[in-house]
């Protein structure tokens, strides 16, 4: 893979400063076993899937399981994820002690795998153009069926150890959810100028419903959230191919931060409001920010174009075998035509997991899974 930078790896060290805290001498005593939670099970789109659209059939689904798409990734395979190696998943994963994202729930739904139903390695339920409505997609899995599936994982568990036992797990565990994008662009391709009521109204909707999902994974044992907020979109190489300017799409970017706030919300209400419910919400809209403003300090070079892909921006399509693929990767921000690259998700997955309230709040996602406070 690509070395990343000096200058990165000196502002990561700046963000993991911004986001010491008080149990830093417990946190490095946990740092010595293999994992710092029993098992991550992941809920989302595209930003999450490593790999579950590989197994839905039909020429409509949206699939990564091609290259120039892990041309980065160990072995140089594509594996499905939307990125030339890792995502902010997987990256997030191995701050936790893990390999990398666990597997894809498709990929493991029909094996009798002990630790897979067990709850030792988690499962990832994300699925590429997937949304909080069920009416966002075609041809995908949307969060609702998601959290179905887990409840199937969860079933599995219990089935396997006593009730006791799998709430323990459960509870133990971090069930991350990143979501919501697609959604908003799915509003945008209806109306791209809807007004302050339909946004405000289409934004409570979706807010009230991502709400409910995670009410559902709570009745089934889920005790810690990990939550992704959605990034600045307006700003991503499709986006912009679409202005007359190249400008990024404002109206998508007011729908992401109304979107994130309400989120930001809703998870307050629900911890406050449920025994034993903890939570973090993780900034990949900050994070972005930051790159786009100061991208060389991070060792970008490009926060515009994507590196593979076609036409204005390289945004005019996705990163197939035929697209231009740029030979610096890890000088872009962007991978494909509404992605980040392998060293954006690092940078994302550094500043959400360690860093300041900035980047994660109330607490990073370091605090959240060790929470030895």
């Amino acid at each position: 893979m690509a070395t990343v930078p000096e200058a990165r790896e000196l502002l990561l060290r700046v963000l993991l400063a911004a986001g010491a805290f008080a149990c830093a001498a417990a946190a490095g005593a946990a740092s010595g076993s293999s994992s710092k939670v029993p098992a991550i099970y992941v809920f989302g789109d595209s930003t999450a899937d490593v790999g579950n659209n590989n197994y839905l059939p039909g020429s409509a689904v949206p699939r990564a399981n091609f290259p120039h798409n892990g041309v980065d990734f160990p072995t140089a395979r594509p594996t499905g994820r939307f990125s030339n190696g890792y995502n902010g998943v997987d990256f997030l994963a191995m701050n936790m002690g893990f390999k990398r994202s666990p597997p894809p729930f498709l990929a493991v739904a029909n094996k009798t795998n002990k630790q897979v139903f067990r709850g030792l390695l988690g499962v990832n339920f994300a699925s590429a153009g997937s949304g909080i409505l069920d009416t966002t997609g075609s041809s995908i899995i949307p969060l609702s069926q998601q959290v179905e599936q887990f409840a199937t994982v969860q079933r599995n568990i219990s089935a396997r150890v006593s009730q006791g036992a799998a709430d323990a797990v459960l509870s133990r565990s971090l069930f991350l959810v990143s979501t919501g994008g697609n959604d908003l662009f799915a509003l945008f391709a209806r109306n791209s100028t809807p007004s302050d009521a339909d946004k405000r109204r289409f934004v409570g909707n979706l807010v009230s419903l991502y709400q409910n999902h995670v009410k559902a994974l709570y009745v089934l044992g889920a005790r810690k959230f990990a939550v992704i907020d959605v990034p600045p979109i307006g700003c991503c190489p499709y986006p912009r191919s679409l202005h007359p300017l190249g400008a990024c799409i404002d109206v998508l970017n007011e729908l992401a931060r109304g979107f994130n706030k309400g989120v930001r919300d809703a998870m307050r209400g629900l911890g406050s409001s449920f025994q034993g419910l903890k939570y973090s919400v993780g900034s990949s809209h900050a994070v972005v920010q930051s790159i786009m403003k100061h991208p060389q300090r991070l060792g970008f070079k490009d926060t515009t174009n994507a590196c593979c892909g076609s036409g204005r921006f390289n945004g005019n399509s996705g990163c197939t075998p035929n697209a231009t693929l740029c030979g610096n990767r890890h000088e872009y921000l962007f991978w494909d035509l509404l992605h980040p690259t392998h060293a954006a998700s690092k940078v994302a997955a550094a500043a959400i997991y360690n860093g300041s309230l900035h980047f994660a709040a109330p607490v990073n996602f370091r605090q959240l899974v060790e929470d030895q406070c």
